[in-house]
């Protein structure tokens, strides 16, 4: 079934109108690089917006036209996640490649200090980000992810444990290509709570290319960062959701010890949400994402 791993992994975002009233401003035109593509819009200081597992840069779109009215927004997007060309991702080196290809876009671009924000396999490239070249992000917002999503199957899980698990739903998910989409809404229905965003979400999985969504998410699950954790000295604010599934009590221990190591992290809950926080409240969303930026 494609992108099964979702539903054991929990890591994977709206056209819903942040204020209501604001208008998109125009995208510049898309710029591709081996691993990524990427879209500017508005201008001022920087904001880089990096989406989640099999998810397109529209994950974004309730949050970015309002950004873009004071800030340049950087919207990145995995190649082959969007039904796009693939490149460079059908090989192994996804993660890696995307860091790298994000290090020379700030670098070329003057970008140094930015403000980044990763939802799930974004939140875990953000973080990474700022371990390999620390200088990139002056601050990070990580929606919904963590530094081992091993974690989820085995607490304290060494990568050994995990592997033979990722490999195979790797292979799974590759072996799809090529085949009728099955199993979206059932894997939607996991990773939010409304009716309108588990539609788009299963929309995104159908469209999303599974043999990088395969490859992405063997690495996701066997990159392990929390060693580094405590060197990663960047402003983190983690925001994660609570539902009936996740209450609170349940979910701020969990979330807290996650990141226990690292120096510097504010926790923002979100109640009544499933991991695509921007669907499920994009109200909570907008304002934490508003506090985020200022």
């Amino acid at each position: 079934m494609r992108l099964c791993a979702l539903i054991l992994a929990g890591l994977a975002a709206s056209t819903l109108n942040w204020s209501g009233t604001a208008h998109a401003t125009p995208a510049a035109a898309e710029q591709r690089l081996p691993h990524i593509s990427i879209t500017t819009m508005g201008g001022g200081s920087p904001v880089i917006l990096i989406p989640g597992l099999s998810s397109p840069r529209e994950v974004w779109n309730g949050v970015a036209p309002t950004l873009a009215a004071n800030h340049q927004v950087v919207l990145v997007q995995v190649n082959g996640f969007g039904g796009d060309d693939a490149g460079a991702n059908l090989k192994p080196g996804v993660i890696d490649g995307v860091v790298a290809d994000l290090h020379g876009y700030i670098q070329a671009h003057h970008l140094a200090g930015a403000k980044v924000i990763g939802h799930s396999l974004g939140g875990l490239i953000a973080l990474d980000l700022a371990k390999t070249h620390p200088a990139d992000a002056g601050s990070l917002m990580i929606v919904d992810a963590l530094p081992y999503v091993g974690d989820i199957f085995l607490a304290g899980a060494t990568v050994a444990q995990v592997e033979p698990q990722a490999k195979a739903m790797r292979d799974m998910m590759i072996a799809s290509y090529g085949k009728p989409a099955s199993g979206s809404d059932r894997i939607a229905a996991t990773m939010a709570l409304s009716p309108a965003a588990q539609a788009k979400v299963a929309a995104w999985i159908a469209k999303s290319d599974p043999r990088v969504g395969g490859e992405a998410m063997y690495e996701d699950m066997t990159t392990d960062l929390r060693p580094d954790m405590a060197a990663i000295k960047t402003p983190i604010i983690l925001v994660y959701p609570t539902s009936a599934a996740m209450p609170a009590e349940r979910a701020e221990p969990f979330y807290k010890g996650e990141y226990a190591k690292a120096p510097n992290v504010t926790f923002v809950p979100v109640a009544n949400s499933g991991h695509f926080v921007m669907l499920d409240q994009p109200q909570a969303f907008a304002a934490a994402v508003t506090e985020f930026v200022k």
